[in-house]
């Protein structure tokens, strides 16, 4: 019979850290992600010899790069694995280090996160596959098809998805780790060029640089290395799925629905309890798309609740108070640790102008090229 999570020993973030998402630059991977790490082991009061495991979630730069990155913090010995798995690196990475803290190998994980857009193949070229499509459809294009099918099924309007990303730039606007800072007009995000169908340029997240990072304890940790329990955050729950046979359905959206209901039974919590969520939103339509297979939103109905604005920071639920990929911005091995970076920071209470009142229970949701998706439930204890 499989356990969960929850089955183990508790799981505690203790220290988050961020180099801002950017542009490509001259910046070495190294410093990008070293600057992350240092950030970390501040926010806990821990310093590196006592972390005795590390994950890094990378999927454009290069193999082998862990060992570069951490010798610049001191060659400690310590285990450390590099995790690649799409957009959901990051998010695997973090898995990978509760996984091990939970079972009780090691007492202190990190999860690091940090790329830079060097090159990503894909495999279906070293897997001898050819389909009708080639590389014809790119993934804006995927999504401009799901965005045309939402549109059909449920009257929505171009400018309703638009409002996504004026949303999450306002949000991003309050982020200074956000690549995109500048808050815009629904006629700014409506505005040419035209990426694909009626996705704009503003509708598509950027992809550039960056780094996050998350270190997770033990209870027994936390107590031995005298750390701070009141800033502590709870991993309440960790589920990941790959994609199965689909009948008539949006492969990312049924992936999603059954992924997050995994990590919310696993959490004992309901979707009208989330207070803050961090999700897939590379594309506006995913936001909608996502929260209707989350449960938060019954399906056709995201979007005249995001004009309601039940999804800003201060409505029902906040969805990617960080700005969210559309303004954070995506850099595809940092992303679903600086998700958690940005659910720990709200629910502390820390998060300043983007605070969401009383935030004590949030998700992190990444997909990964629609094939395999990570969900993770995080909450204050009482």
């Amino acid at each position: 019979m499989s356990r969960t999570l929850a089955d183990l020993r508790p799981v505690s973030v203790v220290g988050v850290g961020l180099h801002r998402y950017q542009r490509p630059s001259d910046t070495p991977y190294t410093a990008l992600g070293v600057h992350a790490v240092r950030e970390a082991l501040a926010d806990a009061g821990l310093a590196w010899q006592q972390i005795e495991s590390a994950y890094t979630g990378t999927a454009t730069t290069a193999t082998g790069m862990s060992r570069l990155m951490y010798r610049h913090l001191g060659a400690s010995g310590i285990p450390m694995a590099q995790v690649e798995n799409a957009s959901a690196s990051g998010s695997t990475a973090f898995r990978q280090a509760c996984i091990e803290v939970a079972s009780g190998l090691v007492d202190v994980a990190i999860a690091v996160g940090v790329d830079k857009p060097l090159g990503a193949n894909m495999p279906q070229r070293a897997a001898g596959l050819r389909d009708l499509g080639g590389n014809r459809i790119a993934p804006f294009t995927h999504f401009a098809l799901l965005a045309n099918r939402y549109i059909h099924d449920n009257g929505a309007t171009p400018e309703q998805f638009a409002q996504v990303a004026v949303k999450n730039s306002r949000n991003g606007a309050l982020n200074p780790n956000a690549q995109r800072q500048k808050e815009r007009t629904l006629e700014e995000v409506l505005a040419p060029p035209q990426i694909s169908g009626p996705l704009t340029r503003l509708q598509c997240c950027p992809v550039g640089e960056g780094a996050a990072a998350a270190i997770v304890a033990s209870d027994e940790a936390i107590a031995r290395l005298g750390l701070d329990r009141s800033r502590a955050v709870s991993v309440l729950s960790s589920a990941a799925r790959s994609e199965t046979v689909y009948k008539d359905e949006n492969f990312d959206a049924a992936l999603t629905k059954i992924t997050t209901g995994a990590a919310l039974s696993d959490a004992g919590v309901t979707p009208d309890q989330l207070d803050v969520v961090e999700l897939h939103d590379a594309f506006t339509v995913e936001e909608l798309l996502y929260i209707e297979a989350m449960g938060i939103a019954e399906a056709g109905t995201a979007a005249a609740q995001l004009a309601e604005g039940q999804f800003d920071i201060g409505g029902r639920v906040a969805v990617s108070s960080s700005g969210g990929l559309l303004s954070m911005g995506h850099p595809i091995g940092p992303t679903g640790v600086g998700q958690i970076c940005e659910i720990t920071t709200q629910l502390r209470g820390e998060a300043g102008e983007r605070q969401h009142h009383g935030a004590s229970i949030g998700l992190a949701h990444m997909v990964g090229v629609g094939a395999v998706c990570v969900v993770h439930v995080l909450g204050t204890v009482p």
